[in-house]
């Protein structure tokens, strides 16, 4: 039995899809376990043979045939998954969850005023409700998964949510329908997922592989990105530890990814960005210009930034192992541009970068390819091993 954890080191846009996906397709039995965020990420999965989706509501080993269990720690939006679910089973496929009964429910009040704050404060947000259905489980109007299988506690609860956001934020115009449509989506939803007790679950369900999924990336997280441009969820490998060590699984290798340079997708600060980056097109990047974020940003990589999300998650457990994953290295155009300490560096080659790189990390780099998926496969250690993997 063996436990993974994938974390993004930036502001999301990582590719932690792509990793968790690869370690899903050939690791032995896996279940995929999202542990932060919600129903807002957005992890891109292409397999060999093409097929491409987009993952918000599941996990991005899905189309290897990985279950996934959806964390006490991440909201569920039934309208979300519904969608979602359609789209695959317009694909063929038949995806499995499991969903925590205290997993917390957005409902379409969340999401107005998720984006109605968001049109006031400008801070940058996805605008799905994520930050204002954790902010509101703080408080006594809680609805949580379990209390979807009760319409008589479910009207109750969504009552007392739809008067709480009455009294602050206001309702939308059509907030009738948005909860006839919500109602619907939790009837459609139910029959094609299983509600579980994390507990029973663990003890009762025994997998060989477990990959942690992550959502976002550490400069973001709440407690250690840059507010109030942050997320309000907790992007570190810290959830990840507590549901390990409170289910008796195995210690976990960890997989931190960046892209070869960086991104952000909504307002905040992105150091480089004033200093000049070529890219070559990328006709199916995932990140479009939506009104709540804008469009995507991108800037030179930050070697000092990428040390200070290790810095931070470090304080949360020491893994067997340690891996630093990096994709996108066959955007950037020569010469490879990094700083330092404010210092730019510029390299002739994605080889070059990599060396760089070791230097900065005290490790040293043995590279291999796997044909079968286009993965470049980099080793090396840093302290402990490490893995970095280049599209």
């Amino acid at each position: 039995m063996q436990t993974k954890i994938v974390l993004g080191l930036g502001y999301g846009d990582e590719g932690k899809g792509l990793v968790t996906a690869h370690h899903a397709g050939r690791c032995p039995q896996p279940l995929v376990i999202r542990f932060s965020g919600g129903h807002q990420a957005g992890h891109t999965v292409v397999t060999e043979h093409g097929e491409r989706h987009v993952f918000s509501n599941l996990g991005s080993g899905t189309l290897a045939g990985a279950p996934t269990y959806w964390s006490r720690f991440c909201t569920f939006s039934p309208v979300d998954f519904w969608r979602e679910r359609q789209a695959l089973a317009a694909k063929g496929w038949n995806p499995t969850l499991y969903v925590d009964a205290l997993a917390p429910v957005t409902t379409p009040y969340d999401v107005y005023a998720n984006r109605t704050r968001e049109q006031r404060a400008g801070h940058g947000s996805c605008g799905m409700g994520v930050g204002a259905t954790y902010e509101r489980m703080e408080g006594p109007h809680k609805l949580y998964v379990q209390d979807l299988l009760f319409p008589a506690v479910l009207r109750l609860r969504l009552a007392a949510v739809r008067a709480y956001y009455a009294a602050t934020t206001g309702l939308p115009a059509d907030w009738e329908e948005l909860e006839a449509l919500f109602i619907f989506a939790v009837e459609e939803v139910l029959p094609v997922l299983e509600v579980v007790q994390e507990r029973r679950f663990f003890q009762e369900q025994r997998y060989e592989t477990y990959i942690f999924e992550g959502s976002q990336g550490i400069l973001l997280d709440m407690d250690h990105g840059f507010f109030p441009h942050v997320t309000r969820a907790r992007t570190t490998s810290c959830q990840a530890w507590e549901l390990i060590k409170a289910n008796g699984l195995p210690d976990p290798e960890i997989y931190y990814v960046t892209r070869a340079y960086q991104t952000r997708h909504g307002n905040g600060p992105l150091s480089n960005e004033t200093r000049p980056l070529t890219l070559r097109p990328t006709p199916l990047e995932t990140n479009q210009y939506n009104p709540w974020q804008g469009h995507q940003r991108r800037s030179i990589l930050d070697a000092e930034l990428l040390n200070y999300a290790l810095t931070c998650d470090a304080n949360y457990g020491a893994a067997l192992a340690s891996h630093l994953v990096m994709t996108c290295l066959d955007q950037l155009v020569e010469p490879f541009r990094i700083t330092a300490a404010g210092t730019l560096r510029e390299l002739a080659s994605g080889q070059e970068l990599l060396a760089y790189l070791d230097t900065r990390f005290m490790g040293y780099w043995e590279s291999w390819s796997d044909g079968s998926t286009g993965l470049q496969q980099v080793k090396g250690s840093h302290l402990t091993p490490r893995q970095l993997m280049a599209l």
